[in-house]
């Protein structure tokens, strides 16, 4: 099975969904969202078809659906179900997969476990998604020294939004972490857009020298 990728953020809401389906369009990559939190709206899993141009058959199903946008903890407990972590395994399959979590690394799935727990048994390689705004420093540094803290490799940090020179320099230093690039906002999002954006942005040989 090739090495899977994942796609994690500071925070939620900062664009690594958006992330994960140029990323998966680039590779050519299957995409996998563990659980998803919230069904009345666009779920990720549609969204990363839709930007990443994926085929039905390389956005692979969610082990869990859950109706409430909220913490996958709290949103499975109103559902009635319990997140069960032994079948939280990456799915083997040809080619590439790229893995997006929910939220930040500490986003609890139940009441002992979180989503960088999950991360550190997997050891597959991280790519932390930050956006560019006055706070990120702080909370970029804080990932990075979660994960590092827990042996899970880290390929590097992917910046969201608009150019923030210096913001991004200290982080690459002081982190001592390789900034893979940025992705801009778009006034149009569509599919040929962001794999534009993408392609002009980011080195694809980043990504796939992980990939075995």
């Amino acid at each position: 099975m090739t090495t899977p990728i994942i796609v994690t953020g500071t925070d939620t809401g900062i664009g690594k969904t958006v992330f994960s389906a140029a990323l998966a369009g680039a590779l050519g990559a299957r995409y996998w969202k563990p659980v998803q939190s919230g069904l009345e709206e666009e779920t990720d899993s549609q969204l990363v078809a839709r930007l990443g141009g994926l085929a039905s058959g390389r956005v692979l199903p969610e082990l869990y659906r859950l109706k409430t946008p909220a913490s996958p903890h709290y949103a499975a407990r109103l559902d009635g179900v319990e997140i069960d972590m032994d079948r939280l395994v990456p799915p083997e399959g040809e080619g590439p997969l790229v893995i997006e979590g929910a939220g930040g690394l500490m986003v609890p799935l139940n009441e002992t476990v979180t989503y960088i727990d999950v991360f550190a048994r997997w050891k597959h390689p991280v790519v932390l998604c930050a956006r560019t705004m006055l706070g990120t420093i702080n909370h970029t540094l804080l990932s990075l020294e979660a994960l590092r803290a827990r042996d899970v490799p880290v390929l590097g940090v992917a910046f969201i939004g608009e150019e923030m020179p210096e913001t991004q320099r200290i982080i690459g230093v002081v982190g001592k972490v390789k900034i893979l690039g940025r992705l801009p906002m778009l006034d149009q999002l569509d599919q040929a857009a962001l794999s534009s954006a993408f392609a002009a942005n980011f080195r694809l040989a980043d990504f796939q020298e992980v990939l075995k």
